[in-house]
């Protein structure tokens, strides 16, 4: 008993001071903390203007929003101004143009996200497709070329062809037919919106795509081949589900920003088509902002469209839970 106890005691004691030893002691969490800072500096030091840019312009911008309940008056300041409560979005959803500018604006998402999202998947399917390399590389360098260029010259060149006096224009003219002016017929203004948004965007997104198929393994082609599957059948019940969830997260983030249509683009062309038709939700701000002098009222419409936008992200990120993909978010 009297040598038993002093050894028990010596093992339980040990234990002890090994599981102290072991557990992260806050100075060697301070010096873990420095090692790393150490070895990625250089990294730190590159990611430090995005997150100063979306600290200073994106987190820190949203105190700006406080004027949507106020009666904002630049002199006055946000302090000054006095507060107006939701008048600013009663003032907001009694606008008739508001409701016009909202409805174009969900017409022509819809149209983007029906027509859009399919042309660089099938453009990334016929890259995928040739066996050069070399002929791979320069077509999908040409189609990517146009990402480059600002809406400010793609419009021109858009211009410059189906415009009043382009060449289009220019060739049924000399034929003896009706000139049509394309990029001034209000009726037009939606489908031209989303075929420039073709022309200049597609290759950006064929590349997603193309990274996507590229980690298909080629074994369940050639099982697919193998079992009679055509390229139809190959391109349901393989290359699909290959891509599926990089094509559910690009879904989620086109929905996510449905109300941001192109506010560059459709400023380059909105005189051109007329407001009437050419007027979305980030013109009607810019214009009820910086003409009408109406600051909150603007302010009011841009939450509108955040709340909206947030909804619709929660919203298809569960329905991406249900078809058992990741989403944006778990």
């Amino acid at each position: 008993m009297i040598t038993d106890t002093p050894r028990r005691q010596g093992r339980t004691g040990g234990a002890k001071r090994g599981s102290e030893a072991g557990a992260p002691t806050p100075v060697r969490r301070r010096a873990r903390l420095r090692a790393r800072l150490r070895r990625d500096w250089p990294l730190l030091l590159m990611m430090a203007p995005g997150v100063v840019y979306f600290l200073v312009f994106q987190y820190v911008a949203m105190a700006g929003n406080v004027i949507a309940f106020k009666q904002y008056i630049p002199f006055l300041g946000f302090a000054g101004s006095p507060w107006a409560g939701f008048s600013q979005f009663q003032t907001l959803f009694a606008d008739p143009a508001f409701w016009a500018a909202t409805w174009n604006t969900i017409e022509l998402a819809a149209l983007q996200l029906v027509f859009f999202v399919p042309v660089p998947l099938m453009v990334a399917l016929l890259l995928h497709s040739l066996l050069s390399s070399r002929l791979r590389k320069f077509v999908q360098a040409v189609v990517y070329l146009p990402h480059f260029l600002s809406w400010v010259i793609a419009v021109a060149l858009f211009d410059q062809v189906l415009g009043g006096t382009g060449l289009v224009n220019g060739l049924v003219s000399d034929n003896g037919q009706h000139v049509i002016n394309i990029m001034s017929n209000p009726s037009l203004f939606k489908p031209m919106m989303v075929i420039e948004l073709i022309w200049k965007d597609c290759g950006w997104a064929t590349i997603i795509f193309t990274a996507a198929l590229f980690q298909i393994e080629g074994q369940h082609y050639e099982a697919a081949a193998l079992d009679g599957a055509g390229p139809w059948r190959r391109f349901w019940h393989v290359t699909l589900p290959g891509i599926r969830p990089v094509l559910v997260l690009i879904l989620i983030m086109r929905v996510g920003d449905i109300f941001n249509v192109g506010f560059d683009q459709i400023m380059q062309q909105r005189q051109a088509f007329g407001g009437a038709s050419a007027d979305v939700i980030d013109t009607y701000i810019y214009n009820v902002a910086t003409q009408n002098g109406e600051w909150s009222v603007a302010a009011a419409a841009g939450i509108f469209k955040a709340v909206i936008a947030l909804a619709l992200v929660v919203t298809a990120n569960k329905v991406a839970h249900k078809m058992g993909e990741a989403g944006v978010y778990q």
